[in-house]
């Protein structure tokens, strides 16, 4: 594992040590790389959001009723 040297704010220094103190990290290491994790998994979520916007964007306009769009929607789901 790499090892490096950090430097955090006061408040977020205090908040760190709450977290170890309320045992819910044994560690700052430990929450911090459980923080990064989470945010990978955030960042992946929103890429997939963001490709799906931009197909639907790019997909153009329709005239289909919102019942329409609705009833596509729940059959592309069961396919």
């Amino acid at each position: 594992m790499a090892r490096q040297s950090i430097s955090f704010t006061q408040p977020n220094d205090e908040w760190l040590k709450t977290q170890v103190n309320n045992q819910e990290y044994s560690s700052k290491s430990e929450l911090v790389n459980d923080l990064i994790r989470q945010a990978r998994n955030q960042q992946v979520q929103i890429d997939w959001i963001k490709a799906k916007l931009e197909k639907a964007e790019n997909s153009g306009f329709t005239n289909d009723s919102k019942e329409q769009i609705l009833a596509q929607s729940k059959s592309a789901l069961n396919e």
